[in-house]
């Protein structure tokens, strides 16, 4: 894997994010750590909370375990090398589709962050993270 280096310029992350629309369909599930053990290698993210952990993992493998799953979605990635530390980047990505009227998760991963969006509502979030690349 070649690196890049990270970039935290806010206003070069967002002219250069270059969002892409993952075709699978996942889900949130949760469970118990025991119940959750068994699917950690199907898992995209693993969290652990007190509550219990959660799963993000495609709807079909999550219909076969058993967990409790939530939130069928689509994940749009950003295709930038963001800096961990950078500051405002997801700030300003989220209240563009929350004016849309659609929820997100960001999930923050070393060299991309990436979107789970309700799935029906995928295509209109894409449209508006491309239109916000070219303000």
């Amino acid at each position: 894997m070649s690196e890049s280096a990270a970039i935290s310029d806010l206003q070069t992350l967002l002219r250069s994010m270059s969002p892409t629309l993952d075709p699978r369909r996942f889900v949130f599930a949760t469970g118990s750590t025991a119940e959750a053990s068994p699917h950690l290698a199907n898992a995209l993210m693993v969290f652990r909370e007190n509550e219990g952990v959660t799963l993000i993992l495609e709807a079909e493998v999550a219909s076969r375990t058993g967990l409790r799953a939530e939130f069928p979605c689509r994940m749009i990635t950003l295709n930038i090398h963001s800096d961990l530390a950078a500051v405002g980047f997801l700030a300003r990505i989220v209240p563009e589709l929350a004016a849309l009227g659609m929820g997100v998760n960001p999930v923050s991963a070393f060299y991309h962050d990436h979107l789970f969006i309700p799935e029906d509502r995928a295509e209109d979030a894409l449209a508006a993270l491309i239109a916000l690349a070219t303000k």
